[in-house]
């Protein structure tokens, strides 16, 4: 008997031992055991999801300023403009994704239905082209142009591009973060693999865009958009059965709750006890059991100094203990120190979140400017057109480079060269680096535009092909984005992931996202606000419809010069800023993610 009691002893400790510690469960809603769940198996799987889909994504977006201007007659400006303003609602429904993920469905319930929409959206663009668009037959390309659309036609083109604008929006963010889930940040190999898996998402974002940004894009620059888009549609279709082949390898965290509540909560309960004399040191506060049902398998966070006033929401009142004696206390009255945290852990992202607004207006001139700049220059080798939008791919391959070169030469070098922390430099480090990166881009853009207009055809009626200045020149400012892509935004898909309360992952990643969408919305504001002020006098602008009566390089070194500011506001915030604490991770020191001049 003693025998069989001291099996069951060893067998339940087993069990304890290979479940994962950070709260995920399986299928069934059972505590996850790590060799039949999550790891490298089910990343893969969402590797390969993200890439098909990325694939898709960018088959349309990245010829859709060529499609604008083509198909629908659009000028460029005009084309430019519609461009962020789509990529940004793209971004902006992120928020909506990471919402219903955090608060109700889960991320695998968030994904798998973004995606079903993702999918309707590309076959309902790619009829509407096929059927209503492209007429006559073979118009879209350089030399054919497209006939006119009735209302109805273009708004069937608008609804299906912004329900993909939707699908790949509310999807996006949850995918990163579902992703991370499958690795358990308590264990210390999977706590690697899960740092490691950042950067791989990244990779896999970008080889998916390589086959939109070469062989689809110059299909769609010869005229056969149609087939792009059905090929899009394809690929995402596969994107979502892969997905769900995975479903009962992965690993699931429950959702928390209303976010939106639990923060008001906090600030009603802070407000109405404003007058109460704090302790000093935070001593006395309410808090609930990690264990506590309430938390949904969140970890506790750990008091932090500063937002004082916030932590008048934990003090607990005189009124508090007469109400506790009749039942659990009231969540607008009385919040516990985890809550309470959850709010400061927000108001000290967000001054690094408005930083990286800027670095996204540089970031998103790829998908239109570069674009319209190319267009304007020598495209043909021998008897082969480069499509311009295929530039882009040395954007691609930058990243891939620079990735492997951060993690096999940068990272192991500052490990060495660092004295006080050996993990190499930290995520705001680089998300730093990543800003300067990006104001070298600018200015090699300027300069590579000055160049294009000296070499430019002033005589020439149409922009495309006016400058004899080859479109080669454009490799190092697309070199130099990917490159500070890998600094920034890999940094910032693992610093809001890691720095976000378990309950609102999934919004860490949709910041990451929408400070991609507010970038494009600022970026054309900012574009119709140059052109406003530059056309005065009938001039021609700085960006007009024949970039060789313009100034492009004039809004490249404007860029350059607000980045520089961006860059500035950063370092303050940066140092500023200090990392969350979880329970579970009391050995990691507030040093680790701190800012270092």
């Amino acid at each position: 008997m003693d025998c069989l009691e001291l099996c069951k002893q060893e067998k339940f400790k087993e069990e304890q031992e290979s479940r994962t510690q950070d709260g995920t469960h399986d299928w069934h809603g059972r505590p996850a055991i790590r060799e039949k769940s999550g790891g490298w198996v089910a990343g893969i799987i969402i590797l390969l999801n993200q890439g098909l889909a990325t694939l898709a994504f960018f088959g349309v977006g990245v010829n859709l300023v060529l499609f604008l201007t083509r198909v629908l007659q659009q000028n460029n400006a005009e084309a430019a403009n519609n461009v962020s303003k789509w990529t940004g609602t793209v971004y902006i429904f992120s928020l909506v994704g990471a919402f219903l993920s955090d608060s109700y469905w889960g991320r695998y319930k968030t994904c798998a239905i973004f995606q079903v929409i993702f999918v309707i959206g590309l076959v309902s663009l790619s009829l509407s082209s096929y059927l209503f668009l492209i007429r006559p037959r073979g118009c879209g390309d350089e030399q054919t142009p497209c006939g006119s659309h009735s209302s109805l036609e273009i708004c069937l083109f608008y609804l299906s591009i912004y329900l993909v604008a939707l699908g790949n929006g509310g999807y996006q963010p949850n995918i990163a973060t579902f992703g991370a889930d499958q690795f358990d940040e308590e264990d210390r190999k999977e706590g690697h693999s899960k740092v490691s898996f950042f950067s791989y998402f990244y990779l896999a974002l970008n080889l998916g865009s390589l086959f939109s940004n070469t062989i689809l894009g110059y299909f769609e620059d010869e005229g056969m958009w149609a087939l792009g888009f059905w090929v899009s549609a394809g690929s995402a279709l596969a994107a979502l059965v892969l997905f769900l082949g995975g479903t009962t390898r992965y690993r699931h965290f429950k959702p928390s709750g209303n976010p939106l509540a639990r923060f008001c909560q906090v600030i009603v309960a802070a407000t109405k006890k404003w007058r109460v004399q704090l302790p000093p040191e935070g001593e006395d506060l309410y808090d609930i059991d990690a264990n506590d049902s309430s938390m949904n398998g969140s970890r506790k966070i750990l008091y932090t100094h500063g937002f004082k006033f916030l932590d008048r929401a934990a003090f607990i009142s005189s009124r508090d203990l007469d109400d506790q004696k009749q039942g659990p206390p009231n969540p607008w009255r009385l919040c516990p120190v985890t809550q309470v945290e959850e709010v400061k852990c927000i108001l000290r992202l967000l001054p690094i979140w408005l930083c990286t607004i800027l670095y996204s207006v540089v970031f998103t001139q790829m998908a239109s400017l570069f674009v319209e700049q190319g267009a304007a220059m020598k495209t043909t080798v021998s008897n082969f057109r480069i499509p311009p939008a295929s530039m882009s791919s040395f954007d691609i391959l930058s990243v891939a480079v620079f990735i492997f070169l951060y993690r096999r030469v940068i990272d192991p070098l500052a490990s060495r060269l660092r004295k006080k922390n050996s993990k190499g430099l930290t995520q705001l480090q680089r998300m730093g680096i990543g800003l300067v990166i990006a104001i070298i881009a600018m200015v090699a853009a300027g300069i590579v535009e000055c160049y294009r207009l000296k070499y430019a055809k002033t005589d020439c009626k149409h922009c495309e092909g006016a400058s004899s200045l080859s479109i080669f020149w454009q490799v190092p400012q697309y070199a130099f984005i990917g490159a500070s892509e890998v600094f920034m935004y890999v940094s910032q898909l693992e610093f809001f992931n890691a720095q976000a309360p378990d309950g609102l992952k999934s919004f860490g990643s949709a910041l990451c996202m929408t400070s991609i969408s507010l970038g494009n919305y600022v970026s054309s504001l900012l574009l119709t606000m140059v052109m406003k002020i530059s056309t005065g006098d009938h001039m021609p602008g700085w960006v007009p419809g024949n970039l060789n009566k313009g100034h492009l390089d004039r809004f490249y070194f404007l860029l350059a010069g607000l980045t520089t500011i961006d860059l500035v506001i950063y370092v303050a915030c940066a140092k500023w800023y200090k990392c969350i604490e979880m329970e579970a991770k009391c050995a990691e020191t507030d040093e680790q993610d701190n800012f270092k001049v």
